[in-house]
């Protein structure tokens, strides 16, 4: 379980040292409570058993020792991270998991950078960095910043979704990076220029 979960923290870096510096530059936690990161869902109001863990993904932490977790998912359509599960959110949930599971879910219209290691949590972020693109809307755009392990910008991601195509320019530090669409089949694999355009399709093929 520790291995598991260890492994995953360290893939996860790029996303959480991205957190980190958000929380050092401007104040807003990296673990936030449901209320401010929902201000206008009333029904966040009081809850004090899950949060969002950064911008994008909510966790919900398992107290019993059956595994039995209830929690609560904003409106908007969410992914589970870990099993590709998509679901729209605007009320709660109940479910048992193992030891081996949590709930961590992760909100429409994200983009988060998942590192090329699992091994150690100090590493290059940006090299070999893949994105995971999470229910994008039309005409949606999202700005991805990598950082370094100072803190410093090292890449940039700027991606948007126009009908059925997704673009993805990527500005700073050259170096290969992937795109996995979730929910569906589509990756772009060691894309070693600056910018890929793939096919959005919303539905699993």
């Amino acid at each position: 379980v520790l291995e598991k979960f260890t492994r995953l923290k360290a893939s996860l870096m790029p996303y959480l040292y991205q957190a980190a510096v958000q929380a050092h530059q401007f104040g807003t936690p990296t673990l936030r409570a449901m209320m401010l990161a929902f201000p206008g869902d009333p029904a966040c109001e009081t809850l004090d058993r899950q949060y969002m863990l950064g911008d994008s993904l909510l966790v919900a932490p398992v107290f019993r020792e059956d595994g039995l977790v209830d929690y609560y998912l904003p409106p908007g359509r969410w992914t589970n991270f870990l099993t590709d599960e998509v679901v729209e959110g605007g009320s709660w949930r109940r479910e048992r998991v193992d030891y081996l599971s949590i709930p961590l879910w992760a909100a429409g219209n994200s983009v988060i950078p998942v590192g090329a290691r699992e091994d150690r949590p100090d590493y290059d972020y940006a090299e070999g960095v893949t994105l995971h693109v999470f229910s994008l809307g039309d005409g949606a755009k999202v700005d991805v910043t990598v950082p370094d392990t100072r803190g410093a910008v090292r890449a940039v991601f700027h991606c948007k979704r126009q009908g059925q195509t997704l673009q993805i320019t990527r500005e700073g530090a050259p170096g290969k990076w992937s795109v996995i669409i979730r929910g569906t089949k589509t990756a772009a694999r060691d894309v070693e220029g600056n910018q890929v355009m793939l096919n959005y399709s919303p539905q699993r093929t």
